[in-house]
């Protein structure tokens, strides 16, 4: 491959954007394994949320993920492949980085936590509400107790 060939294709892996449009691809070979990568981030995203149970997998993938794009990326930073084989890998590579896009909009789903912040902040609400009502408004003293 010629030098301004890899310059093109590295310019092409890090234009900004260059997943707009860009579709995941079904399998890919990851570490070694055969990958389901276009089930796995649409099962994954079609909750919205990531489960407790399934975390730690979500982020064992995305680790695997990043570091198979980074391999690739590498391949072609050293020149060691043809332009059609980098072409190929650019092509993976940003179906890996759309994949990855998909999968770090997720937050965790921790319902217990949201629904006990909730409830705090309920309950705040409430003893000002009552200080305020029985005028006993915060004067800068505890009123801890005297309610």
């Amino acid at each position: 491959m010629k030098e301004f060939e890899r310059k093109q294709l590295l310019e092409r892996v890090n234009r900004e954007g260059a997943t707009v449009g860009a579709t995941i691809p079904e399998t890919i070979g990851v570490q070694g394994d055969e990958v389901d990568l276009q089930a796995f981030v649409f099962e994954i995203k079609r909750r919205d949320t990531v489960p407790n149970g399934e975390r730690e997998r979500v982020e064992r993938a995305k680790k695997n993920l990043r570091r198979e794009r980074l391999q690739r990326l590498q391949r072609i930073e050293d020149g060691e492949v043809s332009y059609a084989e980098g072409e190929r890998l650019v092509e993976s590579i940003i179906g890996i980085d759309r994949a990855l896009n998909a999968l770090e909009g997720l937050g965790p789903a921790d319902l217990e936590r949201e629904a006990e912040a909730q409830e705090a902040a309920d309950r705040k609400r409430w003893m000002k509400f009552l200080r305020k009502a029985l005028g006993h408004e915060d004067t800068g003293h505890s009123t801890r107790g005297r309610l």
